[in-house]
């Protein structure tokens, strides 16, 4: 399984978002030029994410995209089937019988099945707010409380 540019621009976008936001709507073409991702590319993309309701829109001069709850809400799972659809390896069954080829029923229980549940756990277990988190200590952008 390999992220598209879709999966990874978006999550990207939508961290730039949950960052900089600050209750403020930003401009798609404010974190285009900060993540370096063409404005007219993020529009598709924060198109299907406002029609999930991970982002809203507002219209107008001071207008742009907020998220849609708080990041703490958001899971990385939630952007990405989203955008790839579901998170999947393989899925040779299908709609065929599931024994009638004991090779793929074999390979399907003990090695596709288990990469995908590991997969959907990984993505499932972190947040929009994990990952601003990190951004925020890696980058020395710690806010601080003054307290007088």
């Amino acid at each position: 399984m390999k992220i598209s540019t879709k999966g990874r621009y978006g999550l990207r976008a939508m961290l730039d978002l949950a960052v900089n936001a600050r209750g403020e709507h930003i401009s798609l073409n404010s974190i285009a030029t900060r993540q370096n991702i063409s404005e007219n590319y993020l529009e598709q993309v924060f198109s299907l994410l406002r029609k999930a309701g991970l982002v809203k829109s507002i219209k107008g001069p001071q207008g742009g995209y907020t998220l849609g709850t708080e990041p703490l809400k958001i899971r990385v799972g939630d952007i990405l089937r989203v955008l790839e659809g579901d998170l999947l390896v393989v899925d040779e069954i299908g709609s065929e019988v599931i024994k009638e080829n004991t090779f793929k029923y074999c390979l399907q229980l003990k090695v596709w099945d288990k990469i995908n549940e590991s997969i959907n756990a990984v993505v499932d277990s972190l947040t929009l707010e994990d990952l601003m988190l990190e951004y925020k200590k890696i980058s020395g952008n710690q806010s601080y409380m003054y307290y007088i």
